[in-house]
């Protein structure tokens, strides 16, 4: 029986394709959800893909993945930065966390260095595009077999 694994995305990421394209690349929200689906199909999973703009939208998916789930890909967008609310609810489920970002977070503004959500995630992958995403599903497949 194949495990699911859910892909979760912070605000902002529903704009992609359109927002930034010199950072984030042309493909949207939609293509990188196929994309995953895809990929997650060869890994032997079920992929359940979701965005909110929402804090408590995240925490709320954050919990039931931790119910339903064998582990969570999430690019936090910003959140990522900020969100002490998605640390703790990472920490209060007991399966593996991947942080992904599209770009590279350490090569940008200041601001962005720092990770909210890296120290209670299992790893992080940044800076290889929607990619990201391909890699975070490869080491979930890695540490849940």
């Amino acid at each position: 029986m194949a495990q699911t694994i859910f892909v979760l995305n912070g605000p902002n990421l529903n704009a992609l394709g359109k927002r930034e394209p010199g950072i984030y690349g042309g493909k949207t929200l939609k293509d990188i959800e196929a994309d995953c689906k895809a990929a997650g199909e060869s890994l032997g999973f079920i992929v359940d893909f979701r965005q909110s703009n929402h804090e408590g939208v995240l925490v709320d998916w954050m919990h039931e993945a931790g119910d339903k789930a064998a582990g969570v890909a999430i690019n936090p967008g910003a959140y990522g930065h900020t969100s002490i609310a998605l640390h703790d609810a990472i920490r209060a489920i007991s399966i593996p966390v991947v942080e992904v970002h599209i770009s590279n977070i350490h090569a940008r503004e200041e601001f962005r260095h720092k990770s909210m959500i890296a120290p209670a995630a299992k790893g992080m992958i940044c800076g290889f595009g929607p990619h990201s995403y391909i890699l975070a599903l490869q080491a979930l497949k890695s540490i849940t077999q």
